[in-house]
């Protein structure tokens, strides 16, 4: 199980969620959980494009931070 601190922050019509724990690592969700998904849809394909090293899939657990 992988624990990753993400920021998500408020637009007009949508939450945007980043993380620093994976660079290049954001998305953005009508709510928050929505925004959470597509954080780790963002994350997992980022791992599968990752070619430098063997990365084994896991689960990951969104830990909020709100701004």
């Amino acid at each position: 199980m992988e624990k990753i601190k993400a920021t998500f922050v408020k637009g007009k019509e949508y939450w945007v969620v980043y993380t620093d724990d994976i660079p290049g690592a954001m998305s953005q969700g009508k709510t928050i959980e929505e925004a959470e998904k597509n954080l780790i849809d963002a994350i997992m394909e980022l791992r599968k494009a990752d070619t430098s090293s063997v990365i084994k899939e896991k689960e990951i657990i969104i830990q909020a931070l709100f701004a």
